[in-house]
């Protein structure tokens, strides 16, 4: 039998090159671990890019005796060497996918001291070096790492299948890889309840299976198979879903459905502690994505992501298409050969996952390279004939080696032209960009980003802008048959080298700021959600008289998934349906209160003083969401919003906590200046310094548990606010 245990605590790390051989001098850590923690903005993105050196001794267990002993890296940036008593025993150059290191042959009575060096350096030998790339990859062991104790023969991997998964009688078609061949059980479980079972040699054939449900967005039913082998008693599970996912001209299927794909680009980076995230921080993401913003579709741009993130994207059925590392450059021919060994390390490690739906087997944003990327089909293909594979380009009439032509359309360009009722081109039409005189299966892979980059305290109109170009894209794919959907560039913003973003090393792309809150174009993606997965209704507006070119507050745009919203102010009420004229093709257009709704001569009823307004959601005859907004906001609360009010005790939890400041009516102050202190107390430390900068009246952190169960107290202090202060219960 088999045991796992996660091995996060208890190392030591050091800066530079150690002797393998020596105890190592420096501080202890808990992984994930974050070489470097970096500023907010303006840092210098050398200071990670150089090696670095982590030390853990390992106490001989007599119950290792006969067994293999191995450490499991989920991931380390980058180029990871790994010593066990000062031998050398594995190296992993790419920084995203797992790797094991085997120690049995090299361990002794007593202490056994594991060390692992990484280096942080953009070596071009390695993808996605070689040029400039447009995010950071900062150094350190940042996913888990697991000591596993496994009998000499013992289960590596396994591949499970569905062939006829919409059938009403499914089979699953298992295949086990080991280290010796040998005889496998296999169950099939749905939870703890035993569906079928059966015993054999190589692959293995449960049939006749009824009463299964689909995995799908709505419903992502997974089962597992559970392999034991019988004379080791070594044991592995395994979670899938019975679905199937078809790319066709006329758009996407899943278990033979039509889905309009609709999503968001993700990085896997956070403010100060880079990649280093554990499982809770991971899993969050999946969830603002599928519930906050109602995405149905994420793009892991443009690596592998975290097991954790994937998992959860499995249980709350959010599609994902995964890529290999890499961005718009191609080294020479051992640097591809690299490239191919990432496709097949990402496959094997993610092809049960039934969320992903698309394999990307071409560098991001890079030029054709018909041998290169024939081999990087080939291997897709040969490793997972199940799914499509994909390739993200920018260019047009690109050579089409994939399945699906998956193109980054940035024709939305910098024009500035009246907000309503415009002529303007928001995507081409897939023939157009493709070149081919056939159709074929196409799918917007990023749009918007640096063509109009937006800060969340930027002016209104420049946030009513970058809204309106999300809008004009969803519609424009969602009117389009033949485009499968749009996947938007991108859910949040990142920190990035100094040749893109900002210059404060910050790209502004996202829908959300770079501690995920959202800003209002957030907003054009949840409201296409239907009511039924929450009301959403958000006023595009600060409701400030002097934050338009000509004062008030018209055009007023609110994107709701609301049959009708209400305006009152001033006396002036007017109720308003969604604008199904300017986008007929989405699900649910936005309300837009302008000149059409409200006259001058009522407009004259503002006269010279600022009023209150209140405005209201109708559904189905009824009011179901309400905001009002005062004429005179002035500093109230501080409002300390954890995403969590309870976790467990582990060490390696990291948990996002937002503090708004906010006026009489709860609407954040936009414009409100300065920093908030905060101090953490308890069983957690605050990763990061302890003055936040309010942005957009509002600031984010990042809580690392400590692993003792307690209370954990948050308190921030602000001049011009009464102190606010919460409590996190964290139990054993």
């Amino acid at each position: 039998m088999r045991t796992l245990t996660k091995l996060n605590h208890g190392w030591i790390f050091a800066e530079g090159h150690a002797d393998p051989a020596a105890p190592l001098k420096g501080e202890p850590v808990t992984l994930p671990h974050n070489a470097v923690d970096l500023p907010l903005t303006y840092f210098d993105e050398a200071d990670f890019q150089r090696p670095f050196t982590y030390q853990r001794a390992l106490a001989w267990d007599d119950a290792w005796a006969g067994r293999r002993v191995q450490l499991r890296f989920d991931g380390a940036m980058a180029d990871s060497r790994v010593w066990v008593n000062g031998v050398q025993v594995t190296a992993h150059p790419d920084g995203y996918t797992p790797f094991v290191a085997d120690l049995t042959d090299h361990l002794r009575p007593g202490d056994n001291l594991v060390t692992v060096r990484i280096d942080g350096s953009e070596n071009p030998a390695i993808p996605p070096f070689g040029a400039q790339i447009d995010y950071l990859t900062y150094a350190g062991i940042y996913r888990d790492v697991w000591l596993m104790v496994l009998p000499e023969r013992h289960l590596t991997n396994a591949r499970i299948l569905t062939p006829d998964a919409l059938a009403d009688a499914k089979t699953v078609v298992i295949r086990p890889e080991m280290t010796a061949p040998g005889p496998v059980r296999a169950r099939l479980l749905d939870g703890a309840r035993e569906i079928a079972s059966t015993e054999g040699e190589g692959e293995l054939t449960l049939s006749g299976l009824t009463g299964l449900s689909l995995w799908s967005t709505d419903n992502p039913q997974l089962y597992t198979v559970e392999l034991t082998l019988p004379d080791s008693g070594d044991v592995t599970t395994h979670r899938f879903g019975f679905r199937t996912a078809e790319w066709t001209p006329q758009g996407f299927l899943l278990n033979g459905q039509p889905v309009k794909l609709r999503g968001l680009n993700r990085h896997q980076s956070w403010a100060h502690q880079g990649y280093a995230a554990g499982r809770h921080a991971q899993e969050r993401d999946a969830e603002i994505l599928r519930f906050d913003l109602g995405c149905n579709i994420v793009r892991t741009s443009h690596y592998p992501q975290s097991p954790w993130f994937l998992d959860r994207c499995d249980e709350i059925g959010l599609l994902v298409f995964e890529e290999i590392p890499g961005w718009q450059h191609i080294g020479d021919a051992a640097w591809q050969d690299r490239s191919v060994d990432n496709v097949r390390a990402m496959i094997t490690r993610d092809w049960n996952h039934p969320s992903i739906v698309i394999w990307g087997v071409r560098i991001n944003e890079s030029q054709d390279n018909h041998d290169f990327y024939t081999r990087t089909n080939a291997l897709a293909r040969e490793l997972d004939p199940t799914r499509a594979t994909g390739g993200v380009r920018y260019i047009t009439d690109s050579e089409m080696l994939e399945d699906v032509y998956t193109m980054n359309d940035f024709i939305l360009d910098e024009s500035e032209l009246p907000l309503v009722n415009r002529p303007r081109t928001a995507l081409r039409a897939p023939a157009e960009v493709t070149g081919l005189k056939k159709p074929v299966p196409y799918l917007v892979t990023e749009y918007n980003g640096h063509m109009f980059p937006t800060k969340a305290g930027d002016p209104e109109l420049r946030q009513m802008e970058h809204v309106i170009r999300h809008l004009e894209v969803l519609n424009a794919a969602h009117g389009d048959p033949g485009i499968a959907g749009s996947i938007g560039w991108c859910m949040f913003d990142y920190n990035t080298h100094k040749d893109f973003g900002a210059g404060d090393r910050i790209c502004h792309h996202g829908v959300m700021d770079i501690w995920r809150e959202p800003k209002f174009a957030a907003h054009a993606y949840a409201s296409q959600k239907p009511p039924s997965e929450g009301i959403v209704m958000e006023p595009v507006t600060f409701w400030a008289r002097g934050e338009r070119n000509i004062g008030g507050v018209l055009p007023l745009v609110i994107l709701t998934n609301c049959d009708e919203v209400e305006l009152d102010c001033a006396g002036v009420t007017r109720r308003v349906g969604p604008d199904r004229e300017r986008f007929p093709h989405l699900p649910h257009p936005p309300v837009i209160i302008d000149h059409r709704h409200i006259g001058a001569a009522e407009l004259g009823l503002w006269g010279m003083s600022w009023h209150p307004g209140r405005i209201t959601g109708w559904l189905d005859g009824k009011p179901v969401a309400m905001r009002e907004y005062v004429a005179d906001p002035l500093p109230t609360s501080l409002q300390i919003a954890p995403d969590r009010d309870s976790l467990p005790a582990d060490a390696d939890t990291d948990l996002r906590v937002i503090i708004r400041a906010l006026d009489q009516a709860g609407n954040r102050l936009p414009f409100l200046p300065g920093v908030v202190r905060v101090s953490v107390e308890g069983p957690a430390r605050l990763i990061g310094p302890d003055l936040r900068p309010l942005q957009a009246g509002r600031a984010g952190m990042m809580l690392r548990l400590t692993g003792a169960p307690g209370t954990i107290r948050i308190s921030a202090w602000h001049p011009q606010f009464p102190d606010a202060e919460t409590a996190i219960r964290v139990t054993a």
